[in-house]
């Protein structure tokens, strides 16, 4: 989710009812520290706790080192990153690469809980269900993070090897729930309150954890939080409420990033925004041709006006010559 869950999405979403949210990825190079993307993932100003801070890297005292570096910037927590299927981070064997070599993989993890322990910061670990089919080894890694201090799992139900693709299993996730004394978090394939009680019920798991399903839905959190304590579906937020945090997630996002980068990294929030509107790829389509923050603005107010109004063929009348190249 890097890229993702930046600062702002992040207060979003605990704001919609997510009791938990995890920073995007940071490195452990140090030589990478005071770059502007770093600084912003370690940027953690305003945010409501937890603060969990998710690292990535291959050598120990690396990642040790990171794990300070983060709990001097605001990290209450320290995740450690075992589960990121991405080329450019298992190519340097950091990610789920990292449970092709358990003994490194753990060597990693207990210099990390070391390094954590003297300022009473806990450690958690976020892995896939192995590097591929042949090679699941999520229980026995579950069972040596915990005996070496690790006080939380999260396992995602797939392989490296399936990326993102086929269906998530939960039945690893059961067993290492079975086996471990600490909480366990299933992820994968968790898109609705339907599916987030069925793999509660099916692990035992002491939660779920969303991500992909989040993208453009904030709101999903409050809607399985509802369900789960009252088995009653929450009504869908109305549209009023949509704009509001829509337009309270890009003026923080703005303040983030600043105008350049700011207005274009917004038309990937906007466009997963938009799947979830009427007429949503008529928003889509304008922002992605804006490149000011004021005028983004005012195409998000102008669409929810016209939606207020019943007015949206018209709008999309309007904005046909400004989006007809795309």
């Amino acid at each position: 989710m890097a890229g993702v869950t930046d600062r702002p999405f992040r207060q979003l979403c605990k704001q919609l009812g997510a009791g938990y949210a995890v920073s995007e990825m940071v490195t452990s190079r140090r030589d990478l520290w005071d770059s502007l993307k770093t600084s912003r993932r370690a940027n953690h100003a305003g945010e409501t706790g937890p603060i969990a801070v998710q690292i990535a890297g291959t050598d120990a005292q690396m990642m040790s080192e990171a794990a300070v570096y983060n709990i001097d910037r605001g990290a209450q927590i320290i995740d450690i990153n075992m589960g990121c299927p991405a080329k450019k981070v298992c190519n340097k064997w950091a990610g789920s690469a990292l449970m092709q070599d358990e003994t490194l993989a753990i060597e990693i993890v207990s210099a990390v809980v070391k390094a954590c322990e003297p300022k009473g910061v806990p450690v958690t670990l976020k892995m896939r269900t192995g590097w591929a089919a042949h090679a699941k080894n999520a229980r026995q890694l579950a069972v040596a993070a915990e005996q070496v201090g690790v006080q939380m799992l999260t396992i995602h139900g797939r392989t490296r090897e399936q990326g993102y693709k086929g269906y998530a299993e939960h039945e690893t996730v059961a067993d290492i729930k079975s086996r471990v004394r600490i909480p366990v978090v299933a992820n994968g394939d968790i898109q609705s309150p339907e599916s987030a009680k069925a793999v509660l019920a099916q692990t035992g798991a002491d939660a779920v954890m969303i991500g992909r399903a989040a993208q453009g839905k904030p709101w999903l959190f409050q809607e399985i939080a509802t369900f789960l304590s009252t088995g009653v579906h929450a009504p869908p937020p109305s549209a009023r409420s949509m704009r509001a945090w829509m337009l309270t997630h890009l003026h923080e996002h703005y303040d983030l990033y600043g105008e350049f980068t700011g207005v274009r990294s917004a038309r990937k929030h906007l466009g997963w925004y938009a799947q979830h509107l009427p007429a949503g790829d008529l928003l889509r389509r304008r922002v992605n041709q804006i490149t000011t923050c004021e005028t983004q603005l005012e195409a998000v107010e102008t669409y929810f006006d016209a939606w207020a109004t019943d007015s949206l063929d018209a709008l999309g009348m309007e904005w046909q010559p400004l989006v007809a190249a795309q």
